[in-house]
């Protein structure tokens, strides 16, 4: 669940015409087109590169119906492989939208349920999609594969390092699939800078810088609100801390983004999130990983603030988000240096090129692996010519989910284990849940990947986990 909004715009560079290096390319500028992302995309076997249904329907549930959530089910449904038997949220104004989609979409007209317990135990689902806020996933993920479920959960993984392993621990031995929705691993442009940079051609990496960045200013108090009769905001907080409410209509598009808790708002309540390091980091933290073949960090440090949005407030009358409106992480792997930056102010400053991704630094030049914009590297060498992959996104989500839940929908036919399998992405989604422990703590951790612990830190490894409120049980690790 990304916290920006879906691009409406289609990508800019014309290598998204599916040509090669460009006849009309000037001077150093030269574009390589989809030669490497051809080449990694035939890598995937050919039905999901299709879409081809089988004819295999699976019992197929949501849990969490907001804007993400219908993302996703949107292809699920055209798939043409689930058979929606269940709707799950505690907030009942999402319903009526879902519902129909669903109805128009496959002619299911699956249960609605507020509590996901009651839904698992009713529908008995064979695929679950897990699409709630950060300190939601958990719970229903390790329910759901008890319950005998393969799982489509959204990134990060967990809230904190120890509900992540307890997760993996809970698939490992249900013997379940569980995708990870970070679908940057599946799109087109990623898969051909991976090969490019594989292949050499940005030469020894010394160091990784990904990066965040967008406009914003001071946050406003927002004044705490009665609870609509349709929201079940005590569960909606569930295991976190219950916070006064300050939330909106899911219904009204124009409230979406107001900085209030719910809906969309919560990544920046770190009661609910890890912020836009929780949200953004993983993403292109986990391309470092992915592409590199880098595991686990062995020092991390990071600072930040709020020196824009201004000091977070809660009482009972009114609130503000209490994330950092930036931040600096350093991440000390073997063969080289991630630095992670972002900031919620400034918008894009001078510098060229899209606001997000990374700069992968090489010894033959720099490579900026971007979303909208596809990939760009810059040789150090003047006579050489600057190469360009466009992107190609699935509208209207700007994503490609499609892929990611193809791959999802094969891996669990066939029993290998899909391109974002869980147990991966819960070591990048350690990068950034670390990041902000590393912030809490203000001081550099010495991580031991192999146990899960920060070496010699007894305050930083208390910060791994969390209490959960009165009701709710941590899940065991």
């Amino acid at each position: 669940m990304n916290s920006l909004e879906s691009p409406s715009d289609t990508p800019r560079s014309a290598a998204a015409t599916g040509s090669g290096i460009a006849a009309g390319a000037t001077g150093r500028r030269a574009f390589l087109g989809t030669a490497l992302a051809a080449g990694a995309w035939a890598t995937m076997p050919a039905r999901l590169r299709a879409g081809e249904p089988t004819g295999r329907r699976y019992r197929t549930v949501l849990i969490g119906c907001g804007w993400w959530g219908g993302n996703i089910l949107r292809e699920a449904m055209a798939s043409k492989a689930c058979e929606i038997v269940g709707l799950c949220d505690v907030d009942a104004r999402q319903f009526p939208a879902t519902l129909q989609r669903v109805q128009e979409g496959t002619g299911d007209t699956p249960r609605l349920f507020k509590d996901y317990r009651e839904l698992l135990a009713q529908t008995k689902p064979e695929i679950a999609i897990v699409a709630t806020p950060d300190h939601w996933h958990a719970l229903p993920t390790i329910a759901a594969v008890r319950a005998g479920a393969h799982v489509y959960v959204e990134k990060p993984i967990a809230h904190t390092v120890r509900e992540g392993r307890a997760m993996v621990r809970a698939a490992a031995a249900a013997g379940r699939v569980v995708q990870v929705g970070t679908h940057r691993r599946i799109s087109p442009h990623n898969l051909s800078a991976r090969e490019f940079v594989r292949r050499g051609g940005v030469g020894e990496i010394g160091m990784v810088r990904c990066f965040v960045n967008s406009g914003g200013g001071p946050d406003r108090i927002l004044t705490t609100r009665d609870v609509p009769p349709e929201l079940d905001w005590d569960f909606w907080c569930g295991p976190a801390p219950l916070r006064p409410y300050n939330g909106g209509d899911p219904r009204d598009a124009r409230g979406a983004w107001s900085g209030a808790i719910h809906p969309r708002g919560f990544r920046n309540y770190l009661d609910y999130a890890n912020g836009t390091l929780g949200d953004w980091g993983i993403h292109w933290l986990d391309q470092v990983r992915w592409i590199t073949g880098e595991d686990q960090p062995t020092h991390i440090y990071s600072t930040g603030g709020r020196p824009i949005a201004g000091p977070a407030v809660l009482t009972p009358e009114g609130q503000t988000p209490d994330a950092p409106d930036h931040q600096v992480a350093t991440y000390r792997f073997p063969r080289f240096t991630v630095l992670w930056e972002h900031r919620r102010f400034g918008g894009t400053g001078p510098f060229q090129g899209e606001s997000v991704g990374c700069h992968f630094q090489g010894t033959k030049g720099v490579l900026h692996l971007g979303w909208r914009d596809g990939w760009v590297f810059y040789p150090n060498d003047p006579k050489a010519a600057v190469v360009r992959e466009a992107a190609q996104l699935g509208q209207p989500d700007g994503q490609n989910i499609r892929e990611l839940w193809a791959d999802f929908l094969d891996a669990i036919r066939t029993g290998r284990k899909p391109v974002c399998d869980l147990a991966d992405l819960h070591v990048s989604s350690n990068l950034a849940l670390l990041g902000m422990v590393s912030l809490r703590c203000g001081r550099s951790l010495e991580w031991d990947g192999a146990r899960e612990d920060v070496v010699g830190d007894a305050a930083a490894n208390a910060l791994l986990s969390r209490p959960y409120r009165s009701g709710w049980e941590y899940p065991q690790s």
